[in-house]
């Protein structure tokens, strides 16, 4: 078994090139204790929205677009689904459940009526901020506990784990949201 872990070959497709590259690790060498750091910390990162999102009917796709839709006010259907990567027909059923419920809005675009903007409601802004607030008090604690550099150290790995080809898009998204998030704040007369 030790062989055979030692002479895995794992073939993928760059997405920056058409080119296959092959990574051969030698099982002493794989990252074992990291790769099930990430799962079992994901795992607990959702528990507690999880927990809220069962009582409403709900699950960690709707978490998502609630989420995204949450911080990008007038966000594009086709946006949405480029942010998810999930199909068309995916995305189709959680956003009518979430649109049924009283948690976003669709409008047709000014200039183009064929587009679909998503809003969140008042009770879908307040449940994503719920959400939010959850998951914000586990990783403060964190940061917290590792100290002053930490969230700068946590922003670097985290973005370095996004395939570099996206990672731009990713961090351009995440600014944009920030500053729509901040000049709403500001316009509210919050700090």
């Amino acid at each position: 078994m030790a062989d055979l872990m030692t002479n895995i070959s794992i073939m993928r497709k760059s997405r920056s090139a058409a080119v296959p590259v092959e990574t051969v690790l030698p099982a002493d060498e794989l990252h074992f204790d990291l790769i099930e750091l990430l799962f079992f910390a994901y795992r607990d990162f959702v528990s507690d929205p999880d927990e809220v999102l069962a009582k409403l009917g709900f699950g960690r796709a709707h978490h998502r677009v609630l989420h995204f839709v949450n911080r990008n006010p007038g966000m594009k259907v086709a946006e949405l689904l480029d942010v998810l990567k999930i199909t068309k027909q995916s995305l189709g059923r959680v956003l009518k459940q979430l649109i049924d419920e009283g948690y976003i809005l669709q409008k047709e675009g000014a200039n183009d009526r064929r587009q679909r903007l998503l809003y969140v409601t008042a009770a879908g802004a307040a449940l994503a901020v719920k959400l939010a607030g959850l998951q914000t008090a586990r990783i403060a604690r964190v940061l917290a506990e590792l100290g002053p550099d930490a969230r700068e150290a946590a922003r670097r790995f985290l973005a370095g784990m996004i395939d570099a080809e996206d990672r731009e898009h990713v961090l351009r998204l995440i600014s944009r949201s920030d500053s729509l998030a901040n000049g709403s704040r500001a316009r509210n007369g919050a700090p």
